[in-house]
């Protein structure tokens, strides 16, 4: 540490004591691991757990290609260890082999906020402890991030609303961007950006063999917040009377699979984010929140005609998709139930590089999940703690270093004062002074007595000149006495010194502490209102993170605290001792020098 010395009276192994205690200290606070099992350039990782069990997004059968919405956000990731535009983000299954491809629809290390498209090969029915590694932590990695390979070839359109487009862009590889859109986007919608219907705008989207109902079935699904529930069209296919549709009739969802076909169930609620599929297979099918809630038996006639979304509605929209293939229940359940808020099936746990998969270290997840206002806190009360221990280190050793010089002094101070003369010459009384110097310089007793000999010397050699009698009066004794009052505030104050350091960590410590903890807790439920992962798992970390900061400013004063009184306690019977040793020397002066 440049700069940091030691007082000379501290001995040799107590400073080195002193100094591994400091680097453990940053090491703790600082240390970070390089190692990894699927590549040793990342050298963090997460486990992101995925439970289809009956407590978590309860399966009734396996789900192949299917996406899931990551969130990530203050109360479950480190973005100070990632790179600023996550390029370095790497999904790994849980063979801790094979990478999983993924998107990246907003990435903000700004804010610390961020939503990923991770696409699973297969999630497996009714497993609690099913789970994928998150890697990152290397800043020569290049972005990996790639939307159009990563859905299954039955998928049609995506639109995440997130582009800097004038029209809904196409995720996929398909190319099905929207003709026009006249709703307006919304910066902050469901995960990211979406788009903001009045009434009066759609979306419209051109005919296109890729969105045609096939062999396979057609499956439309998209999230809808409404802000009203008046009678409306969330998507359409087709013209005329033939058309296949979707809407809202008196607040419940309609459907109309040509002329006459019609079928209603499932009520919206009005400010709140809601998922609503379409499935064509033997029949229509309409789900709300991954549950059937409305079918028509007909089978629609084929459809070839364009696409529209949203005229009539009051509301915002996002995640609009559009498959070739009719979804099963369960994979729309695995939609419904991993995207939106409150979603039980993806959860996070840290587990820091170098950790057993066995064991979770709990301080590094706590130190992991901290933010960057919490280190600038902690860094501040790093400081203040090394500072303090400095400043009760090296007051200990002084204060006991003072206690045996005065002890040693207080052993010669009869002697001395006995050889005090009026007429012993100036050269002999010079010497005689060094030596006794040398021997007490560093006692605060013995500069007390040197004071009061140099003031009466001088009025002896002064009385001498003029050929007065060598003795003092009650005026040259109440001087002496001024003067070694003054002696000793000095000396009060070289020992009270730097203690205020102590008092303000004590005081200011926990203060500071409590201000990185709320600043703490503030970003992160700002974070996750944002992501809209409101469950117990994403706060829990955030929220213990920003209490390391209380707990570090309760760290730095409670051994202030201990140290201040020790310290004044010795300090005091110090005091006491000076203060009745100028009494002592004046009364001493007199008796010896007056009449």
């Amino acid at each position: 540490m440049t700069g940091f010395t030691f007082p000379a009276s501290i001995p040799l192994p107590m400073k080195k004591s002193a100094l591994v205690v400091l680097m453990l200290l940053l090491q703790a606070l600082g240390a970070t691991a390089a190692w990894a099992n699927w590549n040793p350039d990342w050298t963090r990782r997460m486990k992101v757990t995925l439970d289809t069990s009956p407590a978590g997004l309860a399966l009734t059968a396996p789900v192949e290609n299917v996406p899931v919405l990551v969130r990530l956000h203050t109360g479950n990731f480190q973005f100070l260890d990632a790179k600023p535009d996550g390029s370095d983000l790497r999904f790994i299954a849980a063979d801790d082999k094979t990478p999983l491809k993924f998107h990246i629809e907003r990435y903000d290390g700004l804010n610390e906020l961020a939503f990923v498209w991770v696409y699973l090969p297969k999630l497996q029915a009714g497993a609690k402890d099913g789970y994928v590694w998150l890697y990152y932590g290397n800043e020569k990695a290049a972005p990996a991030s790639d939307a159009k390979s990563g859905h299954d070839v039955a998928q049609a359109l995506v639109y995440h609303f997130g582009e800097n487009e004038a029209t809904p862009q196409d995720a996929t590889a398909n190319g099905n961007h929207a003709a026009r859109m006249t709703a307006r986007p919304s910066p902050a919608s469901l995960a990211g950006a979406g788009a903001l219907f009045d009434g009066k705008g759609e979306i419209a989207i051109n005919a296109s063999p890729t969105l045609q109902a096939g062999a396979g079935g057609l499956t439309v699904s998209m999230w809808l917040k409404p802000t009203a529930l008046d009678d409306a069209t969330l998507w359409r296919l087709g013209e005329g009377p033939a058309a296949l549709s979707l809407g809202l009739r008196g607040g419940s969802l309609a459907l109309q699979a040509g002329a006459g076909n019609t079928a209603t169930g499932g009520t919206l609620a009005a400010g709140s984010w809601q998922h609503v599929a379409l499935v064509v297979q033997n029949g229509v099918t309409v789900y709300l929140n991954g549950t059937e809630v409305a079918r028509s038996n007909a089978t629609p006639a084929p459809q070839a005609g364009p696409m529209v979304v949203g005229p009539g509605y009051k509301g915002e929209l996002d995640e609009f998709t559009v498959a070739s293939t009719a979804r099963s229940a369960d994979w729309l359940r695995v939609a419904a139930g991993g995207q939106g808020p409150g979603q039980k099936l993806i959860g996070t746990v840290a587990a820091e590089a170098g950790e057993s998969e066995e064991g979770v270290s709990y301080l590094r997840i706590l130190l992991g999940a901290v933010t960057l206002d919490g280190w600038i806190v902690i860094a501040l009360l790093g400081v203040m703690f090394v500072i303090s221990f400095w400043v009760m280190i090296s007051k200990a050793f002084l204060v006991r270093s003072l206690a045996r010089d005065n002890a040693r002094f207080m052993a010669q101070f009869g002697r001395m004062m006995e050889g005090v003369s009026p007429g012993q010459a100036p050269a002999e009384r010079q010497q005689a002074e060094q030596e006794a110097a040398a021997l007490h310089g560093r006692s605060p007793l013995y500069r007390l007595y040197a004071a009061a000999m140099s003031e009466v010397h001088t009025r002896f050699d002064s009385y001498q000149r003029s050929g007065r009698a060598l003795l003092l009066n009650e005026s040259s004794l109440a001087a002496i006495k001024a003067t070694l009052d003054a002696r000793l505030v000095r000396e009060l104050q070289g020992l009270n010194s730097k203690l205020v350091v102590l008092t303000v960590s004590i005081a200011g410590g926990p203060f500071l502490g409590l201000l990185g903890t709320v600043v703490g807790v503030m970003i992160t439920f700002a974070a996750i209102a944002a992501a809209g992962d409101v469950n117990v798992n994403a706060i829990a970390p955030g929220i213990a993170a920003a209490l390391v900061a209380t707990v570090a400013g309760l760290a730095v004063a409670i051994p202030c605290l201990f140290g201040y009184n020790f310290l004044t306690t010795r300090i005091g019977e110090i005091t006491a001792d000076l203060q009745a040793f100028v009494d002592e020397l004046v009364t001493r002066i007199a008796e010896n020098h007056t009449a």
